[in-house]
């Protein structure tokens, strides 16, 4: 979670007003014909929603609980990210995780796309816990960049090249 907004000069700093945001990539790779995706979300907050999809206590930090923390990543991403690419549904197909600072990365690609002319995503990451959610996407195909943002409960992006 990232916060905006100090109260208080003198008293120390206080969060103000919460902030939920996720950030999404998806680069066409021509070379080797695959979909390169990352997803960045605030460690705390995917580990709230790790846990209320598991039942149990989830710490992406902890080295021992890797394999496990990665298969629910992968499970809770898969359903919460899902992609067309020129009319087709693709597979996201997991390659792994690393936490970086206040956030976690988690990495998929989509194999087999040659080329790509339209990329529908819908991107629901969070909204089953945040109401106040924001989804940031980034695509870039032939070297063009795009962005969207996705306001909860907004969840599907379009971008054509």
């Amino acid at each position: 979670m990232l916060c905006f907004g100090l109260v208080g000069v003198g008293e120390g700093f206080r969060p103000v007003h919460p902030l939920y945001i996720s950030v999404t990539e998806i680069n066409h790779n021509p070379k080797d014909k695959i979909l390169e995706i990352s997803c960045k979300i605030f460690t705390n907050d995917f580990e709230a929603v790790l846990e209320k999809m598991s039942g149990s206590r989830v710490d992406l930090s902890a080295a021992g609980q890797k394999a496990v923390s990665d298969k629910l990543i992968d499970a809770y991403v898969e359903k919460h990210l899902r992609l067309k690419v020129d009319g087709r549904s693709v597979a996201l197909h997991f390659v792994g995780s690393e936490k970086e600072n206040d956030g976690t990365w988690s990495y998929f690609q989509v194999n087999d796309v040659p080329t790509v002319k339209k990329i529908e995503a819908v991107d629901e990451l969070l909204y089953d816990s945040f109401s106040q959610q924001i989804n940031i996407m980034h695509v870039t195909v032939g070297g063009q960049r795009k962005s969207m943002r996705l306001d909860y409960p907004e969840a599907v992006a379009v971008f054509e090249y």
